[in-house]
């Protein structure tokens, strides 16, 4: 993050403008809105700011800046047309810790001004940081779209139950899961739709509720990750993480999924690299019990899909018999993900009619069934075998496959750094050793691996097009 969102409460605070052109008109517009005591200072000055210094909205100084314009100021808007000015009068102002900004020069500015959306009180705001104004100004024509005309109302509405909600809820999670319900449940829609007294009596009735009930029962989520790409976790593991008071989460899960997650949700890694000292499966139960017992909302983050080699059914087992709620949230698995990316098709009628996904680590020690692995027709997806691609390929030839047989090892899948290493099974434990790969990675085998060269460029064509496209 290279900027840091805040918002600056200027009422009534000295504000310098310098410069009076039509942009330093734009910037003029969004101060006097929020109240701040403003000064311009510029040689030439625009006739719609001589009338409005007339009628006393602004302080108006028709000369050229010197630095004593700066004492006392809050904040400084640089928008002359002269660069040599500006980048001084923004040294000046850095050198006194006023923040400053250069209008079209984010580079001499210590803040910029974003792309906003006004539906006082509630105010979002859209920053490319400084990259691109088109594409923040795109980004909330869009976002306007989505926002209710009466937001604004919605939220100045809401403050006035939070006296309300702290004199009858005395717990602060209370309070926060009553206003949850009361922002997701039928009072939003109809005080959008212009019911007030409708949506009155509806967060009346959820106050006495919550104010009577006891303490919230705990309850975990088992949410799946997806592989890596933010973009392929769904709709429901997304309100989920929102909705979490804690979050335990794999160590293979990416921190831009875990941005996602809401701002003060506690987090505990429990993963584990190979080989190496980690989070056990009983302190991991542990964990989800003590946490859920204690009424707090628990997410357990694992990535692809909890049911497919991510124990979750060992954790849902240690839940149900402590009495613990729980709920799961399935995600793209990464066999699926990775496959997808990498342009393999995991089934095809002209080369695999059925899939297989096996573990290279098993619990009890047990070896799988290669014969029915290395059978034709057949496309094999081993989790957890990058230090195994060499003993599978062997056993797979050992009972059957053909040493041509194509086979790949997507790593890092679906991730910007994703790699794939596509030879046959002779030759793939030596194609992957010298391609030093890093964990995680897949190891896929079978007749489709032969597509990935013709559907991989494919893909990656495409979404260099659309990229540039957009």
């Amino acid at each position: 993050m290279t900027y840091f969102p805040v918002f600056f409460d200027l009422a009534k605070q000295p504000v310098l403008v310098v410069g009076a052109g039509e942009v330093a008109l734009r910037k003029l517009a969004l101060l006097e809105r929020s109240g701040a005591a403003i000064t311009v200072v510029a040689p030439q000055i625009h006739p719609e700011l001589e009338a409005r210094a007339a009628a006393g909205a602004i302080n108006l100084h028709v000369r050229e800046f010197v630095p004593q314009d700066l004492d006392g100021m809050r904040l400084v808007i640089v928008a002359t047309s002269r660069r040599a000015i500006n980048r001084w009068i923004a040294k000046l102002s850095d050198s006194r810790g006023i923040p400053v900004n250069v209008v079209d020069d984010r580079e001499a500015s210590r803040f910029i001004v974003p792309a906003i959306i006004e539906r006082d009180p509630v105010l979002v705001a859209v920053s490319t940081g400084g990259t691109s104004p088109v594409l923040a100004r795109r980004l909330r024509e869009r976002l306007e779209t989505l926002l209710p005309a009466k937001i604004g109302e919605f939220a100045s509405w809401l403050q006035t139950l939070r006296r309300p909600a702290r004199r009858r809820l005395r717990d602060i999670d209370a309070r926060r899961r009553f206003f949850e319900q009361l922002v997701d449940g039928p009072a939003t829609a109809r005080f959008v739709a212009g019911d007030r007294q409708g949506a009155r009596r509806v967060a009346h009735q959820l106050l006495a509720t919550s104010a009577g009930a006891p303490s919230a029962a705990g309850e975990v989520t088992l949410v799946g990750a997806g592989p890596g790409d933010p973009e392929l976790l769904t709709l429901k593991a997304l309100r989920a993480l929102q909705d979490a008071d804690l979050i335990l989460h794999d160590r293979l899960v990416p921190q831009s999924i875990l941005d996602l997650a809401r701002r003060d949700a506690a987090r505990i890694s429990v993963g584990k690299a190979a080989g190496c000292v980690g989070s056990t499966q009983a302190e991991i139960n542990s964990l989800l019990i003590e946490h859920a017992q204690q009424g707090k909302r628990v997410v357990r983050l694992k990535g692809g899909d909890p049911f497919i080699f991510g124990r979750g059914g060992e954790e849902l087992e240690a839940l149900a018999q402590a009495r613990i709620n729980f709920s799961v949230v399935p995600g793209v698995t990464a066999a699926a993900g990775c496959a997808a990316y990498a342009g393999i098709p995991l089934t095809h009628r002209n080369h695999a009619h059925s899939v297989t996904f096996v573990t290279a680590h098993t619990g009890d020690g047990r070896e799988p069934d290669w014969r029915a692995l290395a059978a034709p027709g057949t496309t094999v997806v081993f989790y957890m075998g990058l230090a195994r691609v060499q003993r599978i390929a062997e056993k797979l030839m050992e009972h059957g496959a053909a040493a041509s047989l194509p086979a790949a090892i997507v790593a890092q899948g679906t991730l910007q750094n994703q790699r794939v290493i596509a030879a046959t099974l002779a030759t793939i434990g030596d194609a992957g050793c010298r391609a030093h790969l890093e964990s995680p990675a897949l190891l896929i085998v079978g007749e489709v691996v032969s597509l990935h060269a013709s559907l991989a460029w494919f893909n990656t064509e495409a979404l260099r097009d659309a990229a540039q496209t957009a």
